[in-house]
């Protein structure tokens, strides 16, 4: 079953004794796998030989490829593939992105420390005094709806309680990044987050930074995302009408500054507290651990494969990799266990949960379509 998944996969993966041993099938998108087989490398260090042999099947691309209407019978047996996101009707299995170990290309630095830096930078300016307009800064060329949203900046016609603007990698790295440090970006109360060709990694970035998250409405999910919930972490917004309902959003936010305030910062101590480096990996264990369960064969190391070692990623790292790897190494085991893993949602407990957010969602749209109602009658 695992072999059927090597279609799209980059890299197979083997633990056999605490060892990892890799075999690559094809060149990712950028370092993304060679970051993701560190990330994999340091959980084995600060938690050695407590993980069972395994074998999995990783790709590294946006897109989950596992639908589920493809494998509905009790038998069916979809491949198990870990990626970083899927969506409701995928079966790909959701493994943290490669920038948590930091993303060389942009001159992102790993998680802890970017934590560390939006942490300080959100004391750099109050809440209250912050641009009462809501923020987003990205690449538009990855997706239409980011296109789409381009349509809702201020302009000489329309105001629609927005700052966007267009993210030029090429141009920012010859001027050294200075334009995207993400500590430097909390300067608005409200800011705004978009999928691109999938789920976007300025995902944990924008909820990090104090300011009321308002989050279009997403199609693809991470493995934190689905645990935060609407108008208790963040604001929904519509996909398909997104000037209206992100110019209702402001207006709602700056009238009620304690409400939008407190979201804000319930998101951010959610990302600084519940997504801390220390449950990355203990969530990376429990997953990988999980799934070893469900193996019926005895892992072997393959025949192409060759062993992951610290000597053998970090050496040929020169630059802003070499620098990035050495920052986020696991310098020595942990002398806690991982923590406990709580059981899973009963159905009713998660359906209420489901409930629960659908319900917020609908109130947010209720408001919405109240406010453009009542403005109509006005004019």
């Amino acid at each position: 079953m695992v072999e059927r998944a090597r279609k799209t996969a980059h890299f197979r993966l083997v633990i056999v004794k605490g060892k990892a041993y890799v075999e690559k099938y094809r060149e990712s998108i950028q370092t993304r796998d060679m970051f993701s087989l560190w990330g994999i490398l340091q959980l084995l260090r600060l938690y050695p030989g407590r993980l069972p042999d395994l074998e999995l099947m990783f790709d590294c691309d946006d897109r989950p490829v596992v639908p589920s209407n493809d494998f509905r019978g009790p038998n069916s047996g979809p491949p198990p593939l870990f990626r970083y996101c899927s969506d409701w009707s995928s079966l790909d299995i959701v493994f943290p992105d490669w920038s948590f170990w930091g993303w060389a290309e942009i001159n992102m630095k790993p998680w802890k420390k970017v934590l560390e830096d939006i942490k300080q930078g959100n004391t750099r300016t109050k809440w209250k005094d912050r641009v009462p307009y809501a923020y987003w800064r990205g690449n538009p060329s990855v997706a239409p709806t980011r296109n789409d949203l381009l349509k809702c900046n201020v302009s000489a016609k329309d105001d629609w309680n927005t700052h966007l603007y267009i993210q030029e990698w090429v141009q920012e790295s010859k001027q050294g990044y200075k334009r995207s440090n993400l500590e430097d970006q909390c300067t608005h109360r409200y800011k705004i987050y978009i999928e691109g060709w999938a789920w976007s990694v300025s995902e944990k970035y924008i909820l990090a930074c104090d300011s009321m998250t308002l989050l279009i409405r997403p199609h693809y999910y991470d493995f934190f995302i689905r645990g935060m919930v609407p108008l208790e972490h963040y604001w929904p917004i519509r996909d398909n009408s997104k000037c209206t309902s992100l110019k209702f959003a402001v207006e709602w936010g700056n009238n009620h500054t304690q409400k939008a305030q407190a979201i804000g910062e319930a998101a951010s101590n959610f990302i600084q507290e519940d997504l801390k480096m220390d449950y990355i990996y203990d969530y990376m264990f429990h997953l990988l651990n999980e799934y070893a369960k469900l193996l019926k064969f005895k892992p072997s190391i393959p025949r192409r494969a060759i062993e992951l070692c610290l000597e053998m990623m970090a050496c040929p790292a020169k630059g802003t990799w070499e620098k990035f790897m050495v920052e986020s190494m696991v310098k020595s085991p942990s002398d806690l266990t991982p923590c406990t893993l709580p059981p899973p949602y009963d159905p009713s407990s998660l359906q209420g949960f489901l409930e629960r957010k659908d319900k917020s969602i609908k109130q947010v749209e209720m408001w919405e379509n109240k406010y453009w109602k009542n403005l109509n009658k006005k004019q």
